[in-house]
Formats: structure tokens, C-alpha cells, sequence
């Protein structure tokens, strides 16, 4: 729940992450019907934690892309139960506009507004993006990932390693106890098209061979071991089952990751003029991340999102609805979602 003024008056927030991490990733089957359990009790703990009854409500915001269109369509149709009961607007949000509105959302609450244009890269499982964004929350698309998104990478390298599901916290986790020079991953040369694309298919395969030509079996089980015992290992115990080797190619491939994410950064700001730069999705809690980007001299504000918003959640929605709630752009209840939406 999220006031005119920016305050926010409650976030409440479900995960699935137990509920996918047997499989390995999400399972869009599973993602919906745990979406269709989970969301009338998160809503009525969010009006209890705010403090509100359903008349102080003014509109109601709901993603309606992209995504799994199972876990979408749960949640439209509650929003739309609502907003006809409550005689209240509904206003559809681009979930890739609601990562970018919570960072700008909590600037402000900070004291430290973004200054526009601003450059935005939104770098989640599902997303790698970067785009320009103007004082109106115009958007324009300046790159993407042509494959795989870097979060997705992050995760795959993590269960190839035996790390579980999600293996991005992970290997963020114990990057910092390997040498990230010790192993050089080369990425694609994308030689046409866009070169503010990225693409991380190729280092995925890369470190897909590294493990290949080495004896890890013995060490993978010892990991899935652990896991059966401790569903989420300290470092300590992480640790104790990672020999060098393995923190070492960790070590350099979230090194590898973050240089390609942030060396389209530089000519991305030249490009536009940019006066800051956000960051933000889930990948953007991975601690490498944020302390290359604030050193890395960019000669511009650089802003990232609580740890709380930087992951998917109810706030960053309601965020990005309020410029299309002054300009009266309201959904009909008969407003479709989408797989793939651009922004």
C-alpha cells in the first residue's frame, strides 16, 4: 500500500522460493496455484499493516505483463473483482516499469531524486534491459539481452555448481572467497545489430565446459548433501563443501557477469546525456554488483533499490501507477495480460 506523498504504508510479500526450489527453477503450474493461495491473505495483511479499510483505497494497480500468464491472470482477476466492488479505477502497470519506479520512488524518499533523463538497467531472472527514461516516464529500449537474461545465467550456473535453486545469492555469497581473475570466461562478440546488446548464453557454456573437464561429482552430491539437510546453508556451511577451485571459478564468473553489464553502461549514459543511473530488479541485490557500480566513476548519481524492492513486489507496482493515475489512464475490466509486453 502506497500513499500520494510516496510513503509506503505497508509491503507485503509471499515467496515461492520453497516451492520451486525442489524443481530446480519456477514451474509455471506451480507459481499460479500458489499465486491463487497466496494472494488474498497478503492483501488483507497489507490493509491490516496499513491500517486502511477498503473505502481510503483510491485505485487499484495490477501487473498485467510480462510474465507467466497463469501467475498474471490470478492476479488481474483479483484487481478486477476489486476495482468492480469498489467502484474503484484500475490501472494496468508494465512489471519492467514497476522495477524502475521503485528505485525512484525511494530516492525521493531519501532526499535524493533521480535526476532525468536518467539511464535504467533492469537486470532480473526474466530481464536485461536498459533503457532511457525521461521526466514524464517516457521510455525508450536502448538494449537487451539477445539470450539469456543475467539473472537466468546466475541461476543456471548455480544449479550446474550444485548450488540449489536460486543460485544467484549463492554465488554472490561466496564470490568474495575465490579470485575472480583466476579464470578468463570470454564473452559473444555480437559483431551486428545493437552494440548495447548483451548476451550471456555463451559464458553459461563456458562455464558448462569448465565443469565438464573437471572431477566434480563427488563434490556436486556433497553440496546436494547439505542441502537436504540444511535447506538454506550459511557461508560457513557452504563453504565447507567448496573447495578453491570451484570459489575461484564462482569468483570470476559474477566478475565476468557484472563487467558485461556494466560496460554497456558508459556509452548507454553518453548516448542519452543521462544526469543518473538506476538499477534495479532482483540481480540488483547481488552485492558485487552494487559496489562495482558505485565506484566504477561514472560521473553520474548512481541509485539502486532497497534490498526489499529490489526483488518482485507490491510497492513498485503501485509506484509506477500514480503518473497514470493524475493522467486518468485507467484499464477496462476487460484488460488483457501478457507473456511478453514491452516497455
Amino acid at each position: 500500500m502506497v500513499e500520494r506523498s510516496g510513503a509506503i504504508l505497508s509491503s507485503v510479500v509471499a515467496s515461492q522460493l520453497a516451492a520451486h526450489a525442489r524443481y530446480g527453477g519456477v514451474v509455471p503450474e506451480i507459481a499460479s496455484r500458489e499465486h491463487g493461495r497466496a494472494i488474498v491473505p497478503v492483501v488483507r495483511t497489507a490493509m491490516r499493516e496499513a491500517g486502511l479499510t477498503w473505502t481510503d483505497l483510491a485505485a487499484i494497480a495490477v501487473t498485467v505483463g510480462p510474465g507467466l500468464i497463469g501467475s498474471l491472470l490470478v492476479g488481474a482477476t483479483y484487481a478486477k473483482s476489486l476495482s468492480y466492488a469498489l467502484d474503484l479505477p484500475l490501472i494496468a502497470v508494465n512489471h519492467v516499469e514497476g522495477h524502475i519506479h521503485a528505485v525512484i520512488l525511494e530516492a525521493r524518499q531519501r532526499g535524493t531524486p533521480v535526476q532525468f533523463p536518467a539511464l535504467a538497467l533492469v537486470v532480473s531472472g526474466g530481464h536485461t534491459h536498459l533503457f532511457s527514461v525521461s521526466d514524464r516516464f517516457e521510455y525508450k529500449l536502448l538494449g537487451k539481452t539477445r539470450d539469456d537474461a543475467a539473472g537466468e545465467a546466475f541461476d543456471k550456473v548455480g544449479k550446474l555448481l550444485g548450488f540449489g535453486y536460486p543460485g544467484g545469492p549463492v554465488i554472490d555469497m561466496l564470490a568474495p572467497h575465490g579470485n575472480p581473475r583466476a579464470i578468463r570466461f570470454t564473452l559473444a562478440k555480437l559483431r551486428d545489430g545493437n552494440a548495447l546488446d548483451f548476451s550471456f548464453s555463451g559464458l553459461k557454456t563456458a562455464v558448462l565446459r569448465w565443469f565438464q573437464a573437471q572431477e566434480m561429482q563427488d563434490e556436486v552430491e556433497s553440496r546436494h548433501a547439505l542441502l537436504a539437510q540444511h535447506p538454506r546453508p550459511t557461508r560457513e556451511q557452504w563453504l565447507t563443501v567448496t573447495p578453491r577451485r570451484t570459489l575461484d571459478v564462482v569468483a570470476s564468473f559474477q566478475h565476468t557477469v557484472i563487467t558485461e553489464l556494466l560496460a554497456r553502461v558508459r556509452p548507454s549514459a553518453e548516448q542519452i546525456g543521462a544526469k543518473s543511473l538506476i538499477v534495479s530488479g532482483g540481480v540488483a541485490c547481488n552485492s558485487g554488483l552494487r559496489r562495482t557500480a558505485a565506484g566504477s566513476g561514472f560521473g553520474v548519481p548512481v541509485h539502486f533499490p532497497s534490498l526489499a524492492l529490489s526483488t518482485d513486489n507490491a510497492v513498485m507496482i503501485a509506484a509506477a501507477a500514480f503518473s497514470k493515475f493524475e493522467d486518468a489512464d485507467f484499464a477496462g475490466l476487460d484488460a488483457p495480460v501478457y507473456a511478453q509486453l514491452p516497455l
